[in-house]
């Protein structure tokens, strides 16, 4: 008998939870901007901070190569192979498809077997540096949320430096130095991420654990997103709530993980040697098969939606917010000056909302989602809110009492009680339920 109470009781709360539309159970994903909620008022809409899901953000970029011949292949020329340097007969041929390799080969999805990569054309004019630019443009701002991983078919560089943008290639700054001797290159001491902490994760460091020339497994280069998150989230990133109250309050780290741009520069070549065996010169070159670039487009929390458009990403902003990042309020939506969402609190965070101006109340007195009545008020046609005989306002939201001054215990008009609606709901529904005895 208790046993089959019990469920009923159960039963009910989960008909209770569904009612309420709750939000996701896992923290920090932020993936609603608003959902209906039931109160003393009725159904009305509730806002939270959200953001897009995490995309692989290669499919959304423009390259540019900078010197724009730099690809092998006009004119056709012979490079050195990888696993035999001193076997110099493979071509590089722009106008052959099987033997070209243009720049778009960095980022297409064909798989590995047989691999395709972008290549540059080969030291033939040393000692005059061979030095490239690649530039990773998306007309958008965007959050990193994962590692920047470049897979070269060459060996690694010699000295190469990532930079970023955030004001769309205009001004640049370094976001990690690589080289086979930092100290050499870039008068630097060599660190890597390991040696950072949260005081100093914003460091500018050089590394040399990815600038080796012809050994096993040294194609790969890593500028570490995810273990700069885990001095804030633990070492398996499970304490995102540490990290997006962080990201929240500190602008900088905010900003640090923030791109417009991104640039690759390859300053040397893989030389592998003390000295560059200028009677070989075809073994020179750069070689990339493979850039990873994982992010979210920055709506400033006022959208879950980035739509790709006319080659342009652009945030589907909720919040009565507008422009490419929701970086501002729609028309008639200025009544207090705009503001990014917050991921604060935990785990719904803080919508912020743009809310109507002054002026523009009157054309659209009320609706039924931001503009809903108050205190058990009705929307009559969009023009008007019908309140209780207790309440005045726009939208109800006075009580008459306080326009005269007389509210107290004795005007029998007190503010109404505030409670959790799902509780009150739970405790109606269970209010014809005898107790539980256990």
């Amino acid at each position: 008998m208790y046993l089959s109470r019990f469920l009923s009781i159960h039963a009910l709360w989960v008909t209770v939870s569904s009612v309420m539309q709750p939000y996701p159970l896992v923290w920090g994903h932020y993936d609603l901007c608003k959902t209906q909620i039931y109160t003393e008022e009725g159904k009305v809409w509730d806002y939270m901070a959200c953001q897009p899901e995490s995309t692989d953000m290669t499919k959304y970029l423009k390259v540019k190569l900078d010197p724009p011949d730099i690809t092998c292949g006009d004119p056709p020329e012979t490079f050195c192979a990888m696993g035999n340097p001193y076997m110099c007969n493979n071509e590089c041929d722009a106008s052959t498809p099987e033997l070209a390799h243009p720049p778009e080969l960095m980022f297409d999805f064909e798989g590995r077997h047989p691999s395709t990569f972008w290549q540059s054309a080969t030291w033939k004019e040393y000692p005059k540096p061979l030095q490239v630019n690649i530039t990773l443009s998306w007309s958008k701002t965007i959050e990193l949320t994962d590692n920047i991983v470049i897979t070269f078919e060459s060996g690694r560089p010699d000295q190469m430096i990532l930079e970023k943008s955030l004001d769309y290639g205009r001004t640049w700054q370094p976001y990690q130095y690589y080289a086979t001797d930092c100290l050499d290159a870039f008068h630097m001491d060599p660190k890597s991420v390991k040696d950072l902490s949260q005081h100093t994760v914003l460091e500018i460091i050089c590394t040399e654990e990815y600038s080796t020339g012809y050994t096993t497994n040294s194609k790969i280069i890593h500028f570490e997103i995810k273990d700069r998150f885990a001095f804030f989230a633990g070492p398996r990133l499970r304490n995102m709530a540490s990290l997006y109250g962080q990201l929240d309050t500190t602008k900088k780290l905010r900003d640090f993980f923030t791109v417009t741009d991104l640039r690759i520069r390859l300053l040397r070549p893989a030389v592998g040697e003390i000295f560059v065996d200028e009677l070989h010169l075809a073994r020179y070159f750069y070689a990339i098969s493979d850039i990873k670039v994982r992010g979210r487009c920055k709506c400033n929390l006022h959208a879950t939606v980035c739509v790709y458009d006319n080659s342009k990403l652009t945030c589907e902003c909720e919040h009565n917010t507008t422009g490419p990042d929701c970086g501002k309020c729609k028309k008639n939506y200025q009544g207090r000056p705009w503001s990014p969402g917050s991921y604060l609190p935990i785990p719904k965070g803080t919508a912020n909302t743009c809310i109507p101006s002054i002026s523009s109340i009157g054309t659209n007195v009320c609706d039924n989602e931001l503009l809903h009545c108050q205190n058990g008020g009705t929307c009559h046609n969009n023009v008007r809110c019908l309140c209780p005989a207790a309440y005045t306002g726009i939208l109800c939201e006075k009580l008459r009492c306080e326009e005269a001054g007389s509210c107290g215990s004795d005007s029998g008009q007190d503010a109404p009680p505030h409670g959790s609606p799902a509780l009150l709901l739970l405790t109606t529904l269970l209010g014809t339920a005898s107790p539980l005895v256990f």
